[in-house]
């Protein structure tokens, strides 16, 4: 195999969708392993601004960069169930090391709830595997796609992320085909 996504859940997250995401994964990314980490990050406090409620998100980030430095994985995801941001917006479904070996995204604003919708699981766990693909591209070293139905478009909301499919479009599919065969 050529390349392993280590999943790093960090505080406390639902392994079933955990689990949901490593199997996507390896179903988008071809000859590619993915396994749920074994241990789980704290979230830590002193990454959460209590002016706007909400965690930076590239301090976390920067905590899940150590830690696939030190145990060596390919590609470390991060996975936080708490509301992120980046100084420049209002919140981020997530970050990633641009090109590099870590990426953290939240489900937070990932479920329906948030949007005061009722709970579905399937809408949620299409989410989450869509903003985890879009983050591990970034650490693959691709860019925001113009097209609106490539995983790898910028979402600005909730509806873009809906909008988008979990898969790349042809052009962003061969560059990381390309960034993937670069790790042989």
């Amino acid at each position: 195999m050529v390349m392993t996504i280590g999943i790093l859940p960090v505080g406390n997250v639902d392994s079933a969708i955990l689990l949901r995401i490593k199997d996507g994964l390896v179903k988008v990314f071809p000859e590619t392993t993915s396994l749920i980490v074994d241990e789980r990050l704290p979230l830590s406090e002193k990454s959460f601004d209590k002016n706007r409620r909400q965690y930076r998100s590239n301090q976390i980030l920067a905590t899940i960069q150590s830690y696939a430095l030190k145990k060596g994985l390919n590609r470390i995801l991060g996975v936080v169930d708490a509301d992120i941001f980046v100084p420049e917006l209002n919140f981020v479904f997530g970050e990633a090391a641009f090109p590099g070996k870590a990426a953290l995204i939240s489900l937070w604003r990932l479920k329906s709830e948030f949007y005061g919708s009722p709970s579905n699981i399937e809408v949620f766990a299409e989410r989450s595997l869509k903003e985890a693909v879009h983050e591990v591209g970034h650490t693959l070293g691709l860019k925001h796609c113009p097209r609106s139905s490539c995983v790898m478009h910028f979402s600005n909301s909730i509806f873009d992320t809906d909008k988008k499919q979990s898969l790349f479009c042809d052009n962003c599919c061969i560059l990381t085909a390309l960034a993937i065969n670069s790790l042989k």
